[in-house]
């Protein structure tokens, strides 16, 4: 039997943690304010670490979700630190949208402690984590995943090995930079559009069934922006920081790609603008401010 610890229930990080109470025993909980962590251990009759030692101490596999990278690497030292709770044989699963650098030197450490660690970011957004049905993306060895995967198919529907330590975070942060550059590149051809005397409802209606579609246009407009919804589901600032770690990423492989730093530096104008708790799809907000045309069909 795999004895299993989950740190960080946060949005994406509390439904995953439900669907490993309900497939597994003996889960142990922790989260950075306790309170939510006792109340997940007494709905769902798990137990409440009170440190990351403690959840740590005698698992086979803990795993991790955070907002960054260094949130995991804060939890590394110290007498109630991970260290000290993980022993040689176990393994520690980072699903934080992280960068690979500071992965890579978190693997090190562990290491030295004979504790494999793999980069296993996910994707799907609340809905998927709901469902059970994230896709995984996982850098490090091929055998450390195989023997953790039962424990990841739990709240993943698609895991894929994407390479070495650090190549899942690279790949989330890839991929969330092209929800960013579709989200913001829409939100600017859509508000053209609207102000040639376009209904944004009838051009989406054009572009979801010829070649500029993607996700944000055949979705996130039809049912946030032109709604006016907006609910916040995942949070601008995240957005902001994994742009900010896929233009890194280009930039340490010596590639030029001034599409990603551009679209990096436009979130990070955004998110000051916007603030810490506005949702991704807001951005649009910030592109209507800009130019001065609200994406929604006349009254």
């Amino acid at each position: 039997m795999t004895t299993v610890a989950f740190l960080g229930l946060g949005a994406i990080g509390t439904p995953m943690a439900r669907h490993l109470a309900q497939k597994t025993q003996g889960l142990r909980v922790w989260n950075r304010t306790a309170a939510k962590a006792a109340a997940f251990a007494a709905e769902f009759g798990v137990t409440h670490a009170a440190s990351p030692a403690a959840a740590a101490r005698g698992a086979d596999v803990v795993i991790t979700c955070f907002p960054v990278s260094g949130d995991v690497e804060a939890l590394l030292d110290g007498p109630d630190g991970l260290l000290a709770g993980l022993a040689s044989g176990a393994t520690l699963v980072d699903c934080t949208s992280g960068d690979p650098a500071t992965s890579q030197r978190i693997a090190a450490r562990l290491a030295e402690r004979g504790v494999a660690f793999i980069d296993a970011p996910v994707s799907g957004g609340v809905a998927g984590a709901e469902k059970g049905e994230l896709t995984i993306m996982v850098g490090g060895d091929a055998a450390t995943l195989a023997r953790v995967r039962p424990v990841l198919e739990a709240f993943g529907k698609k895991i894929v090995h994407c390479g070495g330590l650090g190549a899942g975070d690279a790949v989330k942060a890839v991929n969330n930079a092209l929800l960013a550059l579709h989200l913001w590149s829409a939100a600017e051809g859509l508000a053209a559009l609207r102000k040639a005397g376009v209904d944004p409802a009838v051009a989406l209606d054009v572009i979801n069934t010829s070649s500029g579609r993607s996700n944000a246009s055949m979705n996130l407009f039809p049912e946030r922006v032109l709604t006016r919804a907006f609910p916040r589901t995942f949070r601008l600032a995240l957005l902001d920081k994994d742009v900010g770690i896929a233009a890194q990423v280009a930039r340490e492989q010596k590639v030029p790609a001034p599409m990603l730093q551009l679209t990096a530096d436009l979130f990070r104008a955004a998110h000051l603008a916007m603030g810490e708790e506005a949702d991704h799809v807001e951005v649009v907000k910030w592109v209507e401010q800009l130019t001065g045309v609200t994406i929604a069909s006349p009254a």
